[in-house]
């Protein structure tokens, strides 16, 4: 899927994506550069590739910053750098996870910080540090990635759930806060996107029919599913809307 819905306010946008340059996150990253944002990421993995993908492809080719997120100095920095190149960053995206599985026996004190470092931790230092653009700017957006998965009540992934959880907690916290400056901040919450990290490690034929069944659209959902609702939380279309945790999961988890 490449073909997004138009919101023209994106348009020079200054856009800064954790994690853009894989799964559902490099859709995000294109999803943005095809309405004319000029878009900066970080990732800990190399995405040399994907700037090579995109290079020549939009208006702005995408600005590629390697940082692991669980070092928030230098999370600080790329965004400061981000900043730089591009202008203040009035759209943030917290995209970033780590879902990878485990059970609670096998859980040390160190592997559960390791979660909420990558998880957690993150959301609140990005916002801390873009808020001030964003309020010089007088507006700004900021979408955090929470997941279905603790509505669900998930087993086997204990600190990717609570993590998840904390987000939708942690993003109508900032609402509240950041508010008075006119800065938004929702939750976006996607069921199971067959990325590629998903297909390799947890997708069996048996798990994927099995999802399928708890769905109410009978089709699995793929990365470029969840960038118009980013999209649209990242617009002044949605200018109103703050505190909010936006479902796409195909009709599994229901709210209100």
């Amino acid at each position: 899927m490449t073909s997004y819905a138009s919101f023209h306010d994106l348009e020079g946008a200054s856009v800064f994506i954790t994690g853009g340059g894989s799964g559902i996150g490099a859709a995000l990253t294109e999803g943005f550069l095809a309405q004319g944002a000029k878009v900066a990421f970080v990732q800990r993995s190399d995405a040399s590739g994907f700037i090579t993908e995109m290079s020549g492809k939009y208006a702005h080719d995408p600005l590629f910053l390697p940082c692991d997120i669980t070092d928030i100095p230098a999370l600080k920095d790329a965004m400061d750098k981000a900043a730089q190149a591009h202008g203040p960053i009035t759209r943030l995206i917290n995209n970033a996870a780590n879902d990878s599985r485990h059970k609670v026996a096998d859980l040390t004190v160190e592997d559960w910080d390791a979660c909420q470092n990558v998880n957690l931790r993150p959301h609140l230092f990005t916002a801390q540090t873009a808020a001030p653009m964003m309020k010089a700017a007088g507006y700004g957006s900021i979408v955090n990635f929470s997941s279905i998965s603790y509505m669900m009540g998930m087993a086997g992934m204990a600190g990717y759930v609570t993590a998840k959880a904390a987000v939708t907690g942690l993003t109508r916290a900032l609402a509240r806060e950041l508010g008075p400056d006119q800065i938004r901040v929702n939750a976006l919450m996607p069921g199971w996107v067959l990325t590629r990290r998903q297909m390799e490690l947890w997708a069996t034929p048996e798990d994927l029919a099995a999802h399928l069944e708890r769905q109410c659209l009978p089709e699995h959902l793929e990365p470029g599913d969840i960038v118009d609702a980013v999209l649209f939380l990242s617009s002044q279309a949605s200018r109103m809307m703050t505190g909010q945790a936006m479902v796409v999961d195909g009709g599994v988890a229901v709210t209100g």
